[in-house]
């Protein structure tokens, strides 16, 4: 199968971005019918024209995309600079359906595309969500009910800029994508920036976001005994490095979503993250750590590598912020890592403000969708 075609660039501005990375993209063909593109958000104020030039020089009418505060390619990660990364596939007719953001319901969606689902049967999409919609972690959940496999890919844009999506024109405020029908072959896997430092607990007493009781002892009593004697003795010290583990239910690979720390109430002993918990939910505290982070990164590729007969065509990476130049080191080493475990091939993703895997939301995770 033909790689698709593919370029990355930075520049001092943004047009010199646009057109070295079209430049890099190469002169367009006859073949080609869906762009993937993502810019660094000192493109944000001219997503508009991005679009547009990249729609008039490849002469592909759909793209998708989104904005971040990152970018990468294939052994390539772009931070702080006017930086664009662009992916043209070429895709059997009418195997994938873009769709503009979702804000509130689902209602227009379905009226929309009820019928190409029914004939297609999708089987998974790649989406980019506006992290200030607070339904967005709602609106994932229902758009991965319309694939037949319920798994959804993608993340949240990020941004010191405003937000944009990028599904066939500029949206904002809500959920858009694409969809695929099966007959584009894709693999995906994700890859967690955390590790657990201690046994589950059973949440016995939680208020909202509030653990009160673990195990039936002091949510806080549990913490220190997990984390050990040095960093109980000044907890000031676990801000960005201990988390919340919470295991998914069911999950063949020991997948966990990972909340934040918010808050700890010394007196009582209370414990608050980053998301609600009732009784009888497990949970586990866990380490960012870049050794183990290497580790399951490198664990998730060689699983991925099994599972091909044939170099990928294309990929996408979404990675959360929290990783890249923040986990794995200043030389792009977390892209370099995934070219020397699979190869060259064509690959551009960005750094996201939360990565979408299935029908959930997750943090520090990095989520690698290959186009076989």
């Amino acid at each position: 199968m033909t790689p698709f075609r593919y370029g990355h660039a930075a520049a001092e501005d943004w047009q010199g971005a646009i057109e070295r990375c079209l430049e890099a993209l190469g002169p367009a063909p006859e073949s080609g019918n869906l762009g993937f593109l993502y810019v660094t958000d000192s493109l944000a104020a001219h997503m508009g024209e991005v679009l547009d030039r990249f729609r008039t020089a490849t002469g592909v009418d759909h793209w998708v995309g989104t904005v971040g505060m990152g970018i990468c390619a294939t052994g390539v990660e772009y931070y702080e600079q006017p930086a664009v990364a662009a992916m043209v596939a070429e895709l059997p007719p009418d195997s994938f359906r873009v769709f503009p953001a979702v804000v509130k319901s689902l209602e227009d969606f379905d009226a929309r595309h009820r019928d190409w689902i029914a004939e297609h049967r999708p089987y998974l999409g790649l989406v980019h969500g506006d992290p200030s919609n607070p339904l967005t972690e709602a609106l994932i959940q229902q758009l991965a009910a319309r694939t037949t496999a319920g798994f959804l890919v993608g993340g949240l844009a990020s941004s010191r800029d405003r937000v944009y999506l990028y599904a066939d024109g500029i949206t904002q405020g809500g959920v858009a994508g694409v969809l695929f029908a099966e007959q584009v072959g894709v693999l995906t896997r994700l890859s967690q920036g955390c590790s657990p430092i201690g046994p589950q607990h059973s949440i016995t007493e939680a208020q909202r976001n509030i653990m009160i009781r673990l195990d039936g002892e002091p949510a806080l009593a549990v913490l220190k005994e997990d984390v050990g004697e040095i960093l109980a003795r000044d907890l000031t010290r676990i801000g960005g490095y201990i988390f919340v583990g919470l295991p998914i239910a069911g999950s063949d690979t020991g997948d966990y979503l990972v909340r934040n720390l918010v808050g700890i109430d010394p007196r009582n002993e209370l414990v608050a993250i980053g998301d609600m918990v009732e009784p009888g939910t497990q949970m586990m505290f866990c380490r960012r750590d870049a050794g183990t982070a290497r580790e399951d990164l490198s664990r998730m590729l060689a699983a991925l590598r099994g599972r091909l007969s044939a170099p990928p065509r294309g990929a996408i990476y979404v990675s959360c912020l929290g990783r890249g130049v923040n986990l794995f080191g200043p030389h792009s080493e977390e892209l370099r890592i995934i070219q020397d475990e699979l190869g060259d091939f064509p690959l551009v993703g960005f750094y996201a403000n939360g990565e979408i895997s299935q029908d959930r939301l997750y943090g520090y995770t990095g989520v690698l969708t290959l186009f076989t």
